[in-house]
């Protein structure tokens, strides 16, 4: 029986142990060499995009333009402007944060990093923000699956029996469904199970949202998984859908199965109860794109994932939302709909 990917040593390419042994010129290289990597981590700079060579303020870790005089760092402009600790905290974070498998909370990531828990909030919250670039507009194709998992709106018990209510008349109205589109894979991929996915927070799993998230996203014709639920009942028309019912099967005689949007509720779910236990709706689409993520690059080895994290935060500008978030700069709406 052949060895597991993530048991291999293919799948750990970069530890813990090997950043903190890195001197802080090390560290400012990997940054560097990222975040200029198309002039082979020459500075450039970022007000007027110039060329030419700025010269290196060596006590600050600055450059300054020679054509503008702009002064900046190898952060300016990112995900990590202004930042107040050192570079190798953040890659140390990203690190952590790449080998928690199932999320990451702020309170152990403080506790790792040392830092106070309003920090470590606004600094996994950003690691967040930058895997939304991954989310595109291309159309899925090939075999795909659709299901929901529900979050919240639950209401604590009554100790009393008898002055007990039927919970599930109860209207909750911050209960929120994320939907999960997959794409699975096929025979000229490198990896199994699912190779994209794609998540939608809905306040309920209705007919029309499904449907205007499915006619976008998914070529007509694909052939489409899903379960019983009535609200995917109306995409028989375009779709070659295939059905399976979970009250009587997992899978159905012919192979009808959602297994891979199954997959994702397990992993989300281990997300919520076993990391963060309380997912905010105002902030619910960023956890939902994570956990679809980390579905994404499970067959990545975390060295690689490290790199394309760190990527995406060097090439983001600065948050608009976590940018002075304990100042009283924060989200005022949630992300619903597609």
């Amino acid at each position: 029986m052949a060895q597991h990917f993530l048991l291999s040593a293919k799948a750990r390419t970069l530890s813990i142990v090997k950043i903190a042994m890195m001197s802080d010129t090390e560290i400012h290289d990997i940054f560097k060499n990222i975040r200029w990597g198309s002039t082979n981590g020459e500075p450039v700079c970022p007000h007027c995009g110039t060329t030419t060579a700025p010269y290196s303020i060596g006590t600050r870790n600055q450059y300054r333009c020679k054509e503008c005089f702009h002064t900046f760092s190898v952060t300016s402009g990112t995900l990590f402007a202004s930042h107040k600790l050192p570079l190798k905290t953040y890659l140390l974070a990203i690190a952590i944060y790449t080998n928690s498998v199932k999320s990451l909370s702020a309170l152990q990531l403080s506790r790792e990093l040392d830092v106070q828990y309003k920090t470590a909030w606004v600094l996994s919250h950003k690691l967040r923000e930058s895997l939304l670039d991954d989310v595109n507009d291309d159309m899925l194709t090939g075999v795909c699956e659709i299901d929901g998992v529900y979050v919240g709106g639950k209401t604590k018990q009554i100790n009393n029996i008898a002055d007990r209510v039927d919970r599930r008349k109860i209207n909750h109205p911050s209960k929120r469904v994320v939907i999960s589109l997959r794409q699975r894979a096929d025979s000229q991929d490198e990896v199994v199970g699912a190779v994209k996915t794609k998540t939608f927070v809905l306040k309920s799993e209705n007919t029309f949202d499904i449907n205007r998230i499915v006619n976008t996203y998914v070529t007509r014709g694909t052939e489409l998984h899903a379960d019983e639920a009535p609200a995917y009942d109306d995409l028989h028309a375009l779709y070659d859908m295939k059905r399976v019912n979970h009250q009587v099967e997992y899978r159905g005689k012919n192979g009808e199965n959602n297994n891979q949007s199954e997959s994702y509720n397990a992993r989300f779910r281990r997300m919520q109860y076993g990391q963060c236990h309380r997912l905010s709706p105002l902030y619910l689409s960023n956890y939902a794109n994570e956990i679809a993520y980390r579905e994404d690059t499970r067959r990545k080895s975390n060295g690689a994932i490290v790199n394309d994290i760190l990527t995406r935060c060097l090439a983001r500008s600065v948050s608009n939302e976590f940018c002075g978030y304990w100042q009283g700069n924060k989200r005022v709406a949630e992300r619903l709909g597609a």
